[in-house]
């Protein structure tokens, strides 16, 4: 049964990567917002300090979130749960600066569960001291967003490999990462079948960033979009190789394998925003503390809207956490993992536009809540819309009853 007390390990972890997110990351937060850009001899210095963002978990200083061991001695049973309480403390700190740190990011997720151990020892042993480096994750088309069975990059099938043909969009740290992993199809006709991932190296003819997108939010955290003409990727780069999408027994397409990234992310995502619902109320508070009148009918009004916002902000965590413990369990998560992604996007939202409105001229341009009611939006978004997440919870909720959504 799922426990909601810490462990000494965590909460030692939850306090360590606090303490970086309040002296390291929040000092330059506003700085790095108005810039559109993490330093670059910020980024450096966190690299050289071992800290590294994956989506299934935060190391730094000898220490790994996967255990809360030393020397990053590795134990799967609380990896996801360690990931999500380390990353709602870094997104307290800044979530665009997070999604800036050093890391196999989004792209870890799919080669570790999906690679070869030759592509797993390849792609995911260069995140080192040495000089920080990225991966990034790209599936999103200007004409598939939502709906990702839609994608129209294309793998054409040649000797030694596959060419590549198409176009994706708001792929996080996507110009500066050293590999991408690529969802493409083999044949539209055919659907999510014909999905195929390959990890695609930077530098490889044919394959170029086109721009980088200016936000609303998240200004600080690169978001590329990507062309491939006629880029050759070599055999060895299929991810899994073609065994994995064999179409005796029950192999996977591409498409599956996208899904069950989410998995593994949308608990993350959904940790980011509550770190972000966190940092916005905590502010709120110790404001509403000094400047309202302690007897006055706005402080009481205050004070309701506020408790109202630490209870959903509390529910929302636990959501995350019981979708993180079933993933390093073992178990199927997909429904608790698009629950806790919809209800804490929605409430990460709710809660930081209560805020901007609690604080009034007082959280206008130039503070922190108003930057945070900037960067929230997208996380009600992207990893699946809201209307994505029904839709999964549904079809999970009628499965059993022959009933198909």
């Amino acid at each position: 049964m799922i426990s909601f007390e810490l462990s000494p390990q965590q909460k030692q972890i939850k306090e360590l990567v606090h303490w970086f997110a309040k002296h390291e990351i929040r000092p330059i937060a506003m700085e790095a917002d108005r810039l559109g850009k993490v330093p670059d001899e910020w980024l450096n210095k966190v690299n050289k300090m071992g800290i590294h963002l994956n989506t299934s978990s935060f190391s730094g200083g000898g220490r790994t979130a996967k255990t809360g061991e030393k020397n990053g001695k590795k134990s799967e049973k609380e990896a996801n749960r360690m990931a999500v309480i380390a990353t709602e403390e870094l997104a307290w700190g800044c979530p665009a600066i997070t999604l800036s740190l050093p890391g196999a990011g989004l792209g870890g997720p799919p080669i570790q569960s999906s690679g070869t151990p030759e592509q797993k020892e390849r792609f995911l042993s260069i995140f080192t001291k040495d000089e920080p480096r990225w991966g990034a994750y790209a599936l999103t088309e200007p004409e598939a967003g939502s709906d990702v069975s839609g994608i129209r990059t294309t793998a054409r099938k040649v000797d030694g490999g596959y060419v590549l043909n198409g176009q994706k969009i708001f792929i996080t740290n996507g110009a500066r990462a050293s590999w991408t992993v690529v969802f493409a199809t083999i044949d539209p006709n055919m659907g999510r079948a014909g999905h195929r991932a390959f990890v695609v190296e930077k530098g490889t003819p044919g394959f170029s960033c086109t721009r980088l997108v200016h936000k609303m939010g998240l200004r600080a955290n690169e978001t590329a979009e990507l062309l491939f003409e006629n880029c050759f990727v070599p055999q060895e780069n299929l991810l899994g190789g073609e065994e994995l999408y064999s179409t005796s027994g029950n192999k996977p397409s591409g498409f599956q394998v996208a899904m069950k990234t989410f998995d593994s992310t949308r608990p993350i995502v959904a940790a980011m925003a509550i770190g972000i619902a966190r940092a916005a109320y905590e502010y709120t508070v110790d404001l509403v503390r000094k400047e309202y009148p302690k007897q006055g009918r706005l402080y009481y009004e205050a004070a309701e809207l506020l408790a109202e916002a630490e209870q959903d902000i509390d529910a929302a965590r636990l959501l995350t956490w019981e979708a993180a413990w079933k993933a390093d369990i073992g178990q199927p998560n997909a429904m608790e993992a698009a629950i806790c992604k919809a209800v804490a996007g929605k409430m990460a939202l709710d809660v930081c536009s209560k805020c901007l409105e609690l604080l009034g001229p007082i959280g206008l341009d130039g503070h922190l809540v108003e930057k945070l009611y900037r960067d929230v939006k997208v996380f009600d978004i992207f990893e699946g819309t809201q209307q994505i997440q029904r839709l999964v919870t549904a079809r999970r909720l009628y499965a059993p009853y022959g009933v198909h959504v």
